[in-house]
């Protein structure tokens, strides 16, 4: 666990690559581990980088030593093509701030969607928070380690729909892909935002943490 008073913060504007301003924040521990892009839900029905499950992740990813860059999406919604210009853009900014460290992409509802359907080889995990994979159009198969973490009782997406294309996914890809339940939730996650960034960063941090040296012999 990082030291809080050790995390460096700054807001900023940066370029998608086809060029609109997008707004960040970026939180990064002294001593980085990894870093993640966290991308926020769907942007025509309130998503923003200041969502609950995005700050929440936000907070919990630099503690773990986890550098991380939220953003908006650009202004003008673009069905997800733009969308994942804004994303890989925000790589580029990460790679920038973190250099030298593997990279992951988190994201939430249609952020998660997002994040599961960029194809960069920087990206080396990837982190899916109730993706609304029953609804939108399908996801390349994950070639990256791979944690999905879907509501109880989501709306959208339930893990009666989710899991078995999760389960596709394990059968077509030579990568890990884990598929977890988080109870008592809906798609929206009240009260339990903190339990999806505490398990997000706890496993992230465990793929990437240096293993303990052993205790010398008595």
């Amino acid at each position: 666990m990082a030291d809080s008073s050790n995390i460096t913060h700054r807001s900023f504007e940066f370029a998608s690559l086809d060029g609109p301003p997008l707004q960040a924040d970026l939180a990064v521990p002294d001593a980085v581990l990894a870093g993640a892009v966290i991308c926020h839900p769907h942007p025509q029905y309130g998503g923003t980088r200041h969502d609950s499950v995005v700050s929440a992740l936000f907070d919990a990813l630099p503690a773990a030593g986890i550098a991380a860059l939220r953003f908006d999406f650009r202004s003008e919604f673009s069905d997800g093509v733009g969308e994942r210009l804004d994303a890989l853009a925000a790589i580029d900014e990460l790679a920038d701030a973190a250099p030298d460290v593997p990279l992951a992409m988190t994201g939430y509802s249609f952020g998660a969607w997002i994040s599961l359907g960029l194809g960069d080889d920087r990206i080396e995990a990837i982190v899916a928070v109730a993706p609304p994979l029953a609804v939108m159009s399908s996801v390349p198969v994950p070639v990256v380690p791979t944690l999905v973490l879907t509501p109880a009782h989501d709306q959208f997406s339930p893990p009666a729909s989710t899991e078995p294309i999760v389960a596709d996914w394990r059968v077509r890809s030579a990568t890990p892909i884990e598929f977890e339940v988080i109870d008592m939730a809906d798609h929206f996650l009240a009260g339990r935002t903190a339990t999806v960034a505490d398990r997000t960063a706890a496993w992230l941090s465990d793929r990437w943490r240096l293993p303990s040296p052993p205790s010398p012999r008595r």
